[in-house]
């Protein structure tokens, strides 16, 4: 069958994300969702870490994910390809019902990179009305936001990678010494030339067990100070 036209989304318009194929909310995120409206429902979760797939494969790595953030009764609520507007959407439609965390550690628009009519001003502004949305519900909340991590080997080839540069000097502009605290942790990736090699990153987008490490020990004291 011919893939379905899907209306274009725009990164600061919350929508779920779409099956090119039947038109129809794609099953694997209606299913994350679903379940990650479960563990909100719980209560229990004092860190949440909200994002796509460079967020969600710290389920790749539990072991890590548990010695770090199991004090927090941690969730990961990353779902693969997720772009801004559809977590904006997930955290409208249930995701922060029922938890009142104590910070959230959020990283988003890596997918939106290539989306030529998504400009980095709409995607800060889709980012911004993600952490309204959080603090909407939860308004304690602290959220650790970090930069977009880097992707592709230069910046010079990587039209992603650029755009994404002019993303996060909008994103640093949302700490506000209180409920936001902006961090860029992206030059611990790279080599002392801002070089991305696949040791780091295999396919130059998606971390490494390596990685995950270098990632844990960059936030560890400053998620700390946010959940005090």
């Amino acid at each position: 069958a011919p893939a379905v036209k899907l209306p274009a989304q725009q990164p600061d318009v919350a929508a779920p994300k779409f099956d090119p194929k039947t038109g129809q909310v794609q099953a694997g995120f209606a299913k994350s969702h679903e379940a990650f409206v479960a563990v909100a429902k719980k209560g229990e979760a004092q860190v949440v870490f909200l994002g796509d797939s460079i967020t969600a494969g710290w389920n790749g790595h539990k072991a890590l994910f548990e010695k770090e953030y199991g004090q927090y009764k941690a969730a990961n609520f990353g779902i693969g390809g997720d772009q801004v507007q559809h977590v904006l959407w997930r955290v409208e439609n249930g995701e922060f019902e029922g938890i009142k965390p104590k910070a959230v550690v959020l990283m988003i628009g890596t997918n939106n990179s290539g989306a030529a009519d998504n400009s980095p001003e709409q995607v800060a502004a889709g980012i911004k009305a993600i952490i309204s949305a959080i603090h909407q519900r939860s308004p304690n909340t602290k959220v650790l936001l970090l930069a977009i991590f880097p992707r592709g080997a230069t910046e010079a080839n990587n039209p992603g990678r650029a755009k994404n540069k002019v993303v996060n000097a909008l994103l640093a502009k949302f700490d506000d010494g209180q409920k936001v605290r902006y961090l860029d942790i992206g030059a611990k990736f790279l080599t002392a030339d801002g070089t991305l090699e696949k040791s780091v990153m295999p396919d130059l987008l998606h971390l490494n067990a390596v990685s995950y490490q270098i990632w844990a020990d960059a936030i560890r004291e400053p998620l700390a100070a946010l959940v005090k």
